[in-house]
């Protein structure tokens, strides 16, 4: 049985972002190098990541250029190797081809194609976009958030999870320090639905 985690940087106040569309891209992000190892690792440790459509679009249209850029930092470069070998899989209605050891899931079963594909999976996979990561948190399918949280409040912006106002009981796996200020929880979502159960 694997585990859906959903992995984000988020601010104080959890908004992933101030202005759509930012992706990432914020001012507000203090992304260094230590912190960037550490995804690196995370994302190299997962057996698969399962993606959103615009989330997936963002990622696709920067990660496969950036492992051959020579202009780049080795750690990005690294860290699009990773992005492109590792096995993916896009939720989307709209496209029908992906590159980089991508498959699609769509359709109004969705989401039972991801409970079975969590069924028969070993290890952790990763959960992109805010959407995507709703609708599993609503069908009780989300097991872990992995949250790397920006010393930085924004007041505004898309936050965490989209159109859910629903109380979340969380316990806590894992915390670290970044030296940028940065810090790294994981926490395990108490209400997840157990194996056998979905």
């Amino acid at each position: 049985m694997g585990r859906f985690v959903y992995s984000m940087q988020v601010s104080l106040d959890l908004r992933i972002e101030q202005v759509p569309g930012d992706n990432g891209a914020g001012e507000w992000l203090r992304i260094d190098e230590e912190l960037h190892r550490e995804a690196n690792a995370q994302t190299q440790a997962l057996a698969l990541m399962v993606q959103g459509r615009v989330y997936y679009e963002v990622m696709e249209e920067y990660w496969p250029r950036a492992r051959e850029d020579a202009s780049l930092p080795d750690v990005m470069r690294e860290y699009g190797e990773i992005w492109t070998a590792k096995p993916k899989v896009l939720v989307s209605r709209t496209r029908l081809s992906a590159d980089h050891n991508t498959r699609i899931i769509g359709g109004d079963d969705a989401i039972e194609q991801l409970a079975a594909l969590r069924a028969e999976t070993d290890g952790s996979i990763s959960v992109g976009g805010a959407a995507l990561a709703t609708q599993l948190l609503r069908a009780g399918l989300l097991d872990e958030l992995l949250l790397f949280t920006h010393p930085a409040i924004l007041g505004f912006g898309r936050p965490l999870f989209d159109d859910y106002d629903v109380p979340i009981d969380l316990d806590l796996l894992e915390q670290r320090s970044f030296e940028q200020g940065v810090t790294m929880h994981r926490y395990a979502i108490r209400d997840a639905k157990e194996a056998g159960s979905c």
